[in-house]
């Protein structure tokens, strides 16, 4: 099967965390800590739905199809010890997982379906993305790479989550699409934008695997987190920005972020009244990262006022608009900076300011890793 390519208070594109509310904040990542739910089908467990026994499930189906481009990742290291994760083939000689996986590992070994091992190296690791690429000493002749989504996956569509939990080997757990355009806590602080919400049970192991469409076998997510016992909350890192990092560690071992660099939070009810901005969505910047692309460009919220006892942030600009397209949201910021966008590229942003729309436009820069 051949891949197909397409080609936060947070500070976005940005610089520090998005926002994360509920259970969602104590998100971790699943190769170490316990996520998954109840509510989806527990690994190596297949719904009946009444079928008749001699009809195949499509979820046995969906593991034919995809078994043989699975992987255990096995790391060795010396500061915190051993641990495994989830991976899968990707662009015919390449595995893909989590950098969080890898970043202790003095030593890697990765396992095939059919109990074949190989030694790896890392190709390239991106740890604002959470996502690795690393490279078999030779892949097994049955090994094929797993085809990755161009799309974003409707909410609602079922999935099957495949990896190692527990060390279980090539497990399958189902749910659906729960959410898209999540923020989802990475291994730097800064959030990643664009996550897949599932809730399709996910547990220590997972980390690195496939999140894939039942429907056509295709990688919608990379699994990187879950809530925890009984939350019913797994987070992928989106096949959209998977096909943005990947390439670039094959050929580089490196991947450059846009940055803008504004601190900016939700436009609240409250914000709104304090600013006296009447169209809904949005987001108020409250700061703007000395020499970045948006210092001199963006303002910055200069004071705060009371709103029915709650001090709220006032005078700074809201955007409104990115590439003529609304911002309801932070999320939907982060994640248009992230898969639309590149270092380099100038933007037009659309912002309120002192009650007026005006247009500006700023020139993004690299993150800087420093």
């Amino acid at each position: 099967m051949r891949n197909q390519r397409t080609t936060r208070r947070t500070v976005l594109g940005l610089v520090g965390s998005a926002v994360a509310t509920g259970s969602v904040a104590s998100l971790s990542g699943a190769a170490q800590d316990d996520g998954g739910s109840s509510s989806g089908q527990d690994s190596n467990q297949q719904p009946t739905d009444g079928a008749d026994a001699t009809e195949e499930s499509p979820y046995t189906a969906l593991y034919e199809q995809t078994r043989d481009g699975l992987v255990l990742v096995r790391v060795s290291g010396d500061e915190q010890g051993g641990g495994i994760g989830s991976g899968f083939v990707y662009e015919d000689e390449y595995i893909v997982t989590n950098e969080h996986v890898v970043a202790t590992a003095d030593e890697l070994d990765v396992q095939f379906v059919e109990e074949d091992w190989r030694s790896a190296s890392v190709v390239g690791t991106d740890p604002y993305s959470d996502l690795a690429v690393l490279e078999p000493e030779g892949l097994p002749e049955y090994a094929e790479s797993l085809t990755v989504a161009d799309t974003i996956p409707e909410i609602g569509r079922q999935v099957v989550a495949l990896g190692n939990p527990l060390g279980l080997d090539a497990s399958v757990s189902h749910g659906i699409v729960s959410g898209v355009n999540r923020s989802l806590p990475s291994p730097t602080g800064v959030t990643i934008p664009a996550a897949i919400q599932t809730d399709a049970p996910v547990n220590p192991g997972n980390s690195g695997g496939p999140l894939v469409t039942l429907e056509g076998a295709d990688v919608v997510g990379v699994v990187s987190a879950g809530a925890g016992p009984g939350l019913n909350i797994g987070l992928a890192i989106s096949a959209a920005l998977l096909e943005r990092v990947g390439p670039a560690l094959i050929e580089d071992g490196t991947y450059e972020h846009p940055f803008l660099g504004v601190s900016v939070v939700p436009l609240s009810p409250r914000i709104a009244q304090a600013n006296d901005i009447d169209e809904p969505g949005g987001v108020l910047v409250v700061e703007t990262v000395p020499d970045s692309p948006a210092d001199g460009v963006l303002e910055a919220a200069d004071g705060t006022t009371v709103v029915d006892g709650e001090a709220v942030p006032v005078g700074g600009d809201v955007i409104v608009e990115l590439a003529g397209e609304a911002v309801p949201n932070q999320d939907a910021l982060s994640a248009r900076l992230a898969l639309e966008t590149s270092p380099g590229e100038t933007i037009d942003i659309t912002v309120v300011r002192d009650g007026e729309r005006i247009e500006l436009e700023v020139t993004l820069a690299a993150r800087d890793d420093s």
